[in-house]
């Protein structure tokens, strides 16, 4: 990879950055919000020293123009083609660095897709996502209530005073179609730090039929009685009685409850 390329990269990977994380809200699809400065500032150095070795180079090579040093590049040449120029240039990178460029067009243009139903319906056991609680708060009085996914689940399997019994509960999340038996989940993915650490939490929905994989909605409905509220027997899940398409919220990949309006 020649000096140029090097160049290039550089300033295309400070735009991808910027693309992502300061032009759009690209970077929440893999990253949390509190990492985005990190990137944005990151993105900000990378432009600032791609465009200053080309603004560098640009002065060298004006420079260039020289009798003088026109005289001494033609006796270097020829030197490295007397005492051990062979055809390979030692100075550049090696050529697998033009793999480099893809994840900066990458972010440009043609960004990776959000993870979603594919990458739920093959998560694992939820008890890293619904911790143990001992005590839970009363519940307001507002009806429906809204809730996250990882509270409902909490207080379904783990409040002794079964505070959700016969309680009107809204929620949001994305649809991820079963994978025996058919129904669906409403769904939310959680990142710790990054895509690479995601954990899902999911509840099952009875009582309508499934939209579209990935399709985001708000539920409202009440707890599907199955098994012992208020114990681990108790199925995280809701007779849904209504059912609303919405537009996937800012706050995707957390299981706060939506910062855009449902």
């Amino acid at each position: 990879m020649k000096r140029p390329a090097q160049v290039l990269l550089l300033v295309l990977s400070g735009l991808g950055l910027l693309h992502a994380s300061l032009f759009s809200d690209l970077c929440l699809r893999y990253v949390k919000e509190g990492v985005r400065p990190l990137l944005i500032a990151s993105g900000a150095l990378l432009l600032v020293l791609g465009l200053a070795a080309a603004a560098f180079d640009g002065r060298r090579a004006d420079g260039r123009h020289t009798h003088d040093q026109a005289h001494e590049e033609h006796e270097h040449e020829g030197h490295e083609h007397e005492y051990g120029g062979h055809g390979h240039d030692h100075s550049a990178a090696p050529r697998i660095a033009w793999l480099l460029f893809l994840p900066a067009l990458s972010l440009l243009f043609f960004a990776p897709p959000a993870l979603g139903a594919y990458t739920a319906s093959r998560a694992g056991d939820q008890s890293a996502v619904v911790k143990e609680q001992k005590r839970f708060d009363p519940l307001p009085a507002n009806s429906p209530l809204p809730m996250t996914l990882t509270d409902f689940t909490a207080r379904v399997q783990q409040d002794r005073e079964r505070g959700i019994k016969g309680r009107d509960v809204r929620m949001t999340g994305f649809v991820t179609p079963g994978r025996q038996g058919g129904g669906w989940y409403l769904t939310r993915i959680i990142f710790t730090c990054c895509a690479a650490d995601s954990q899902s939490v999911k509840v099952r929905m009875y009582g309508t039929a499934a939209l579209p994989a990935n399709t985001w909605v708000s539920v409202t409905g009440t707890w599907h009685p199955r098994g012992a509220l208020g114990t681990r027997s108790a199925e995280a899940a809701l007779d849904v009685r209504l059912a609303t398409r919405i537009t996937q919220p800012v706050n995707a990949y957390t299981d706060d409850l939506p910062l855009t309006p449902s």
